[in-house]
């Protein structure tokens, strides 16, 4: 039976991905019950959101 994951538990693996750091028993752990659509969206919310961060870092930098 596959369990069902919430779109919290996605965005969470999507920041470790984001980050680099993943055991391999997490990755398939994930794989088994994550939704292919909360991993898309939480990696386009993951991306939107690092990119933001690095425009706000950008702006900062140049004003000062």
């Amino acid at each position: 039976m596959k369990k069902q994951s919430s779109f919290l538990q996605s965005m969470k693996a999507v920041m470790w991905g984001f980050l680099g750091v993943r055991k391999q028993s997490g990755l398939r752990d994930d794989a088994a019950s994550l939704s292919f659509v909360h991993i898309i969206l939480a990696g386009i919310l993951g991306a939107v959101v690092f990119m933001a961060a690095l425009l706000l870092i950008v702006k900062m930098v140049v004003l000062s």
